[in-house]
């Protein structure tokens, strides 16, 4: 039987259809870029002009007063009057779905760095609607490195800022990754999707030829003897990169690479 060994083509090729992808899914119609505000919510009723209600939160969560002829749809169901969503864990949204004249907003409602937030999704803002999708570098083997992952005797909680001042977030990291890219490199590894990792780095481009706070990667999940593959191709931008209302992430002190990373998405046009 014989095996095929995947041509230059081919590695451009697959580059560009998951690419492709990706600039779907940030450009899709509540994605980040339909994001018009972040607001932090307070023990004072609020309201904003691009949400229907008053909204507090406390110690039993987010609060939502909907006046008459205001309503919104909470998993499925359609509310009016008081909606409380009860205490949200660190890290997670809900969404829910207000009709706004002929366009279908979604509010995102979630918590970030101790706090909660609304956030509301118009698929008719600018930052969607005139997105001129992202440059990147072209795709290169050079920047798809073999790596060895080095996992801690447990894992470690590990506290990094934020794009947003006085805003931390706290991440499990599993353990390390090493690996050669004109010298020795190592990054901390998050846990990823499923059984991957994940890692937030900047290198010797940021801030010059792509996004100076920070460029996130998924790596699949080591194998048995801790072997995994690294592809810098596929290091993307955060939603921070886009729009004001974000609050991502910086990566840890150890993963600043000495080194150019000349691979993956550059600054936002």
């Amino acid at each position: 039987m014989s095996t095929t060994t995947p041509t230059a083509s081919d590695f451009a090729t697959e580059w560009a259809a998951w690419h492709d992808e990706h600039e779907r899914a940030r450009a899709s119609e509540h994605g980040f870029l339909a994001i018009t505000s972040i607001r932090w919510l307070t023990a004072t009723p609020e309201r904003f002009d691009d949400a229907p209600g008053t909204w507090s939160t406390g110690e039993d969560g987010p609060v939502v007063e909907l006046a008459d002829g205001e309503t919104i749809t909470v998993d499925g169901q359609s509310v009016t009057g008081t909606h409380r969503f009860g205490p949200l864990p660190e890290r997670s949204s809900t969404n829910v779905v207000w009709q706004d004249g002929d366009e279908s907003v979604v509010i995102e409602v979630a918590r970030r760095g101790g706090s909660d937030v609304i956030r509301p999704r118009h698929p008719g803002n600018a930052t969607r609607t005139e997105y001129p999708g992202t440059p990147t570098y072209e795709p290169s083997e050079r920047f798809v490195v073999e790596a060895h992952f080095e996992p801690f005797d447990e894992p470690r909680e590990v506290t990094v800022g934020s794009v947003v001042d006085g805003l931390q977030h706290v991440y499990s990291a599993p353990g390390v990754l090493t690996f050669d890219l004109d010298g020795p490199r190592s990054l901390l590894a998050f846990n990823g999707h499923g059984d991957g990792l994940h890692v937030l780095f900047t290198d010797r481009t940021s801030g010059v030829t792509t996004y100076a706070a920070n460029r996130s990667l998924d790596v699949p999940a080591p194998d048995a003897a801790g072997t995994t593959r690294i592809d810098f191709n596929r290091a993307t931008n955060l939603p921070c990169a886009y729009t004001a209302h974000a609050t991502c992430p910086l990566p840890p002190a150890e993963n600043r690479l000495d080194v150019a990373v000349e691979a993956g998405e550059r600054l936002p046009a």
